[in-house]
């Protein structure tokens, strides 16, 4: 009878460092999700910061290009002016 109670008490004894194992285990992984949520949502920020700035530097870009527009069209009608001056000049002397 004594040897079912050591056998019945070794069991448990298996049994509860089993449990405390897989508790330990288990909290381990809890930490490590909890590691891995803060930096998926750390990352999502990044993220949602970076499409800010994309935005930011497409809109800057699209006004460069406009500018440029502009500023070839000043430069295309002061060719033409310097050209009608220099035309000028030239049937003046002649």
């Amino acid at each position: 009878m004594e040897t079912r109670i050591n056998r019945l008490e070794s069991i448990v004894e298996q049994i509860g460092e089993a449990v405390l194992a897989t508790t330990e285990t288990i909290d381990r992984l809890a930490d490590r999700v909890d590691a891995l949520a803060i930096q998926v949502q750390h990352q999502g920020h990044q993220v949602q910061q970076q499409g800010y700035q994309l935005f930011a530097l497409s809109d800057a870009v699209q006004t460069l290009a406009e500018t440029q527009h502009d500023s070839l069209q000043q430069l295309g009608q002061l060719t033409e002016t310097l050209q009608r001056i220099a035309a000028a000049l030239e049937a003046t002397q002649k």
